[in-house]
């Protein structure tokens, strides 16, 4: 079938090739798998019916089996009466004859029906194999659909990522980070040139506090001494 070979070449698809050429061999392949299961009912509704001419070939055959019995047993009966007494032998002898006519024409009839049967079956077995194997290859083309969704489904997300990694600019987010960089180096010494101003102010306003202390607290001690000298008071030990 010309769909077995579409699906086959679907199923064959490279599957490693970019998202957009994974599309296509989905949907051919969904196309496929829908194009199988109408194959599939179709041929499902072909094998009732020949099962069902089977059968009824079948139950011809085993009707035709019992009259052709039943005329047999219809003949020997008649050949009774004649040697029980109970009906002319050659009335007897025709009517026997045309049982047994009947009973071989449908004894041909049941042999006929029997062969068609068996023909018929054979169909049917065949159809019925055939049957199986398209429901197993339809089983087993959704589950390489589910498997190629899932590759195309992955493809795209490595395709959206490395799209996005190509779009970058590396080089101008270095950039960017070196004058960052720079910057924050510049006001980490700006802050230290201004703590070292600020520790270099404090110093000399206290050497210039000591510078202009200790003369003034010298002279004051001095003038001290000398009132006390100066009026007879004795210096404490």
């Amino acid at each position: 079938m010309s769909i077995f070979r579409r699906i086959f070449k679907v199923a064959q698809a490279e599957t490693h090739s970019v998202v957009d050429k994974l599309e296509d061999p989905i949907k051919m392949t969904e196309q496929g798998i829908r194009d199988l299961k109408k194959d599939l009912q179709a041929a499902l509704a072909s094998l009732a019916q020949v099962k069902s001419l089977a059968i009824r070939l079948k139950k011809d055959a085993e009707d035709q089996l019992k009259m052709s019995q039943d005329f047999e047993r219809k003949a020997m009966l008649l050949l009774q009466k004649v040697q029980a007494g109970e009906l002319d032998e050659t009335k007897a002898d025709s009517l026997a004859t045309e049982a047994l006519t009947k009973k071989e024409e449908a004894s041909t009839r049941s042999t006929e029906l029997r062969a068609d049967h068996q023909s018929q079956q054979k169909l049917a077995d065949q159809l019925q194999a055939k049957v199986e194997k398209l429901k197993k290859t339809i089983s087993r083309y959704e589950n390489e659909l589910i498997t190629l969704k899932a590759r195309a489904k992955t493809a795209e997300s490595m395709r959206k990522i490395n799209q996005q990694m190509s779009q970058v600019d590396s080089s101008g987010t270095i950039s960017m980070l070196e004058k960052m960089k720079t910057k924050v180096q510049e006001e980490e010494a700006l802050a230290e040139a201004y703590g070292d101003i600020s520790d270099a102010g404090a110093s000399l306003d206290e050497e210039i506090e000591k510078a202009i202390g200790t003369p003034a607290a010298s002279a004051a001690n001095q003038s001290l001494a000398d009132l006390k000298k100066k009026m007879g008071i004795a210096a404490q030990q």
